[in-house]
């Protein structure tokens, strides 16, 4: 196990926490005694969340560091100094190969880059405190694959790695980071396809994960990662099988993707 935290009394910035796994996260935060400050792009949306939940809001792009800065900065005015960081926000917009450079980049601006801006934001002052928490929301496609979508396949597993490398060069600093690696949860991006423009592709995608095992409620997941950070473990994987479906990659990389080709027949057939 890595570096522990306990949440009572810290302070905690949550990102794409409108709703879905980030809205749970800032509510049990809350419910388990943790100042919480949220964030996300819909603004009208994040306010009504705030209010219900009793975090402070700050809305904007979570990959933007001036949106970073301004969300430190209202978490130390209203709290104090920042203890944890959830980088939750994501997006799951451009497919296979027609996926366009501009929707490559903002899906690597905010599956990816949004983490390291806000952990360069973060890890110096908390490697000078000796004390710090990073908790990375990426998926199960960060670790196997995400049939239907590159772009989220690629930034997950980018999201991943920049999780281990955080974990491996700070943990010895008293700083713990967990890495979020989910299959189906029940929230607003799997209910319309994996993107805002829907269509065949998206159907795939999101039938690939829901297919794969049983979808959890954001809340169940929640509570799992925050007894993570409770314990300092690195890796959460809420679905069971995905750990069963790591070693089977591992032991042969190419039955597995023979036997992802055969699963992504199946499900062109079923859409």
């Amino acid at each position: 196990m890595g570096t522990a935290m306990q949440i009572k009394d810290k302070v905690a910035i949550v990102t794409g926490a409108a709703g879905g796994i980030g809205a749970a996260l800032a509510e049990a935060l809350v419910d388990g005694g943790a100042h919480v400050v949220i964030s996300d792009i819909d603004e009208a949306r994040l306010a009504a969340t705030a209010e219900r939940i009793g975090a402070v809001a700050v809305a904007g792009d979570a990959s933007s560091e001036d949106v970073i800065a301004r969300m430190i900065a209202t978490a130390q005015v209203s709290f104090g100094p920042v203890d944890l960081f959830f980088a939750n926000a994501g997006i799951g917009d451009g497919l296979g190969m027609s996926a366009t450079d501009e929707q490559w980049q903002q899906a690597i601006d905010i599956n990816v880059l949004a983490h390291v801006r806000a952990a360069r934001a973060l890890v110096p002052q908390w490697v000078q405190r000796g004390s710090g928490y990073f908790v990375t929301t990426a998926s199960a496609a960060g670790l196997l694959t995400q049939i239907g979508s590159a772009t989220y396949s690629m930034t997950k597993h980018a999201a991943v790695g920049f999780a281990e490398w955080l974990a491996v060069t700070y943990g010895d600093d008293g700083i713990g980071v967990s890495c979020l690696c989910p299959m189906g949860v029940d929230t607003e991006m799997l209910r319309s396809g994996m993107t805002s423009g829907g269509g065949t592709g998206g159907k795939v995608a999101a039938a690939a994960v829901t297919g794969a095992g049983e979808v959890l409620t954001p809340r169940e997941v929640a509570d799992q990662v925050l007894a993570s950070v409770a314990e300092g473990t690195f890796l959460i994987t809420p679905h069971a099988d995905v750990r069963e479906f790591m070693r089977r990659k591992a032991a042969d990389h190419d039955r597995w993707i023979h036997g992802m080709q055969r699963y992504q027949r199946h499900l062109m057939g079923e859409v």
